[in-house]
């Protein structure tokens, strides 16, 4: 037979857990009560009883065993909690209000009579017991009591058996005991339905998790989980959920986009190296010239093919890091900067252009030094690429007021309109005015992917303006956390 689901959840056999911990918990408490008042009665009890006792004991030292024979007529007939049997030399009951039930020969409950005492093969001095004796109530009800009393010789050899009725103090821990069983089943209920109202809740919440769960498996990346605004785990929960499948949809759309434009940047290429291919096989079937140089052409397609291949895999690599640099390490930022001078400076007068670079030392960074290197290449290479012969590249290094570092890449060329700004770091984008020129539009969404890994952040702004017919220019900040020295 199979439970219902409320009742296969964690919270309602937690709920259960709680309840039977807490119920051996009252059990404790409970007896713990009832002894300690059973001790806290039987010690007052006795105390009651040492005292008139000894009340007693004074009243025959001073006046003789007819004046205590007297206060003991005088007691019972006042009535009390007290019990008293005066005996002779010989033990038998000479004055006294007791009478004790036991069990006769044949086994039927029979009362002493008021001439024996309830301790049993008494040897003298002081002796305490505990007994039960029967009693009448007002309604003409003959009940047993419990009764605790000490016996003692007199200075005469007379016997005098004093006791005390335990019957309240009984009746007072039954009730006790009775309130606190109640109260404990009412705990227990109302804990039973505390739980089952919470599993039931949580079980709804769940389910909402799991509704959304189930659409996403079934390719719904749309939904989303409600959240109620409580601020509890549930909602924490639901908000982790709800960004975890942002993530994913994001991730899901730029891989679509991704395979979308690398079917269509890569077409031409394609589409010109089966041409060429074919062109070349045609004319070396001809004799008309050397199949080499053709298949050198094919080879250059392939390694542009390559490389954006390659490109696209060091950014999905980035991604898929989610914060968590491959291979970082603790390095100086104006180290890497002064490698990328050196090896980009002579590029940049090959093409008749002005190289320059401000470098501040001592800026620590943490991170993966090939990606970041990259991404300097990256931002250097079209600074150097769309710059007309004569203008001028700056590179610097520096440390911000903020306390971050900050790689900038400055040129003369002919900058980014700034409604384009944000769409030149997504892949496969290329303004107009870079269509003439090699590439795929994807050296800024690499540079992004880079910035985004190491928890830093990409900024384009104008260059240092129009000037002799070029310009505004373009100015690329790479902006990273700076490390700590130790």
């Amino acid at each position: 037979m199979t439970l219902p689901s409320l009742f296969r959840r964690t919270p309602f056999r937690l709920t259960l857990l709680f309840l039977a911990l807490f119920a051996a918990a009252a059990s404790a408490i409970l007896a713990y009560v009832y002894v300690a008042s059973a001790a806290e009665a039987q010690a007052r009890a006795r105390s009651d009883v040492v005292a008139e006792n000894a009340a007693l004991t004074a009243v025959y030292r001073e006046r003789g065993a007819d004046v205590l024979n007297q206060a003991l007529v005088d007691r019972i007939l006042t009535g009390g909690p007290f019990l008293y049997l005066f005996m002779d030399r010989q033990g038998q009951g000479i004055t006294g209000n007791l009478s004790v039930t036991g069990q006769g020969a044949d086994g039927a409950t029979a009362r002493q009579a008021l001439n024996e005492s309830p301790i049993e093969d008494y040897t003298g001095g002081e002796q305490w017991a505990t007994f039960r004796f029967t009693d009448t109530e007002a309604d003409g009800r003959v009940v047993r009591k419990e009764a605790f009393g000490v016996q003692t010789t007199l200075p005469g050899g007379e016997m005098l058996y004093v006791g005390k009725d335990l019957g309240d103090t009984e009746a007072y821990l039954t009730r006790l005991t009775q309130a606190l069983w109640m109260a404990m089943g009412m705990v227990l209920l109302l804990g039973a339905g505390g739980g089952l109202l919470i599993s039931r809740n949580v079980e709804r919440a769940m389910g909402r998790l799991n509704t959304v769960v189930t659409s996403v498996q079934e390719g719904d990346l749309k939904a989303r989980v409600a959240v109620r605004g409580s601020g509890d785990e549930l909602d924490e929960l639901g908000v982790g959920l709800n960004r975890m499948l942002d993530r994913l949809e994001a991730s899901m759309a730029s891989t679509r986009h991704a395979g979308d434009a690398i079917a269509h940047d890569l077409r031409s290429p394609l589409t010109r190296m089966r041409a060429r291919l074919e062109v070349a096989l045609i004319d070396a079937e001809a004799g008309k010239v050397s199949g080499v140089d053709a298949l050198e052409v094919a080879l250059n397609e392939a390694d542009t093919l390559l490389k954006t291949f390659n490109t696209v895999l060091a950014i999905a690599r980035l991604q898929a890091a989610a914060g968590r640099v491959p291979d970082a390490a603790v390095f100086d930022a104006a180290d890497l900067a002064a490698d990328m001078a050196e090896l980009y400076e002579p590029a940049a007068e090959d093409k008749g252009l002005e190289f320059s670079a401000e470098i501040e030392r001592g800026l620590l960074i943490e991170g993966a030094r090939p990606f970041l290197a990259q991404a300097l290449a990256n931002v250097i290479d079209n600074a150097i690429k769309y710059t007309p012969t004569g203008g001028a590249v700056m590179l610097r290094a520096r440390r911000r007021s903020s306390g971050e570092i900050e790689y900038s890449i400055t040129d003369t060329g002919p900058g980014v309109p700034e409604a384009d700004r944000p769409r030149v770091i997504e892949r496969f984008v290329r303004l107009d005015n870079s269509r003439t020129e090699a590439g795929s539009g994807l050296g800024l969404s690499l540079v992004g992917a880079v910035m985004e890994a190491h928890m830093g952040r990409i900024q384009l702004d104008e260059g240092p303006g129009a000037y002799g017919g070029s310009g505004p220019g373009l100015r690329v900040a790479l902006v990273l956390p700076a490390a700590s020295a130790g």
